[in-house]
């Protein structure tokens, strides 16, 4: 039986490394994001390569649109194998002592009640069949505090945590739940922070089932600029890619 995989938060980066990575194995293909236009092109990049895909735009934020772009990929390509949700940050990203409710709501509402809304989606028919994957992407900041992103890191740290509760709890139930950290910007022939080395990587922890977490990048890097600044400066390497 051909199986699916739904990317939410699909951008020409990230991505679209993951939706190879599974295509190319035989899976179809979800994209969700918000602009129809955007994923209607990548589509037509993976159909070329011989992937069946569907587009099924939604904004992330909100949980009915969300809830309805998932049913639509499960009545299209049938059960979700693989849920992969990664999507970049938008709106304003606050330093420490200028974050404000609103500022930090906005990122929880995007990262941590965006990924609940999806895996509450999926997760009542993998339990049902004893079987499924949910992969959760979070950035360098969910576990290296970092002063320029704090109201990122303070969402991202959240669902890093639910990630890592989420495979202790499921998996008896035959559910493998897993986090990667994005510690670099994504960078087409960039070695590991290729998009297509990062895709391959999700695969592999689809298929071991053994890990909770994957590090892409140099955390330790991070911490040395974090330091190197006092928090206070504008990151070197990229805090956000296309997803």
């Amino acid at each position: 039986m051909v199986k699916t995989l739904v990317v939410v938060g699909a951008g020409p980066g990230l991505g679209m490394g993951v939706a190879r990575a599974f295509g190319l194995q035989g899976f179809q293909v979800g994209l969700i994001a918000r602009t129809k236009g955007k994923l209607d092109t990548l589509v037509g990049e993976l159909t070329e390569l011989g992937i069946t895909a569907a587009a099924f735009p939604a904004d992330i934020r909100d949980r009915d649109a969300l809830t309805t772009a998932l049913a639509s990929a499960r009545h299209m390509l049938g059960p979700i194998d693989v849920l992969e949700y990664s999507p970049s940050p938008t709106g304003p990203i606050t330093h420490a002592a200028q974050t404000t409710a609103g500022s930090a709501s906005a990122q929880f509402e995007l990262h941590v009640l965006g990924a609940v809304t999806a895996v509450g989606q999926v997760l009542p028919e993998m339990l049902d069949r004893g079987d499924g994957t949910l992969l959760l992407t979070t950035g360098v900041s969910s576990t290296v505090p970092a002063p320029f992103l704090a109201n990122v890191g303070m969402a991202m740290a959240g669902l890093r945590n639910w990630a890592h509760t989420l495979h202790a709890e499921l998996k008896p139930q035959g559910i493998y739940a897993g986090t990667v950290t994005i510690a670099s910007g994504v960078i087409p022939g960039g070695g590991e922070a290729d998009p297509d080395a990062i895709g391959a990587r999700y695969y592999s922890m689809y298929q071991q089932r053994n890990r909770v977490e994957e590090v892409i990048g140099d955390l330790d890097a991070f911490r040395s600029l974090v330091a190197q600044t006092g928090g206070h400066g504008t990151p070197a390497m990229p805090i956000s890619t296309a997803r």
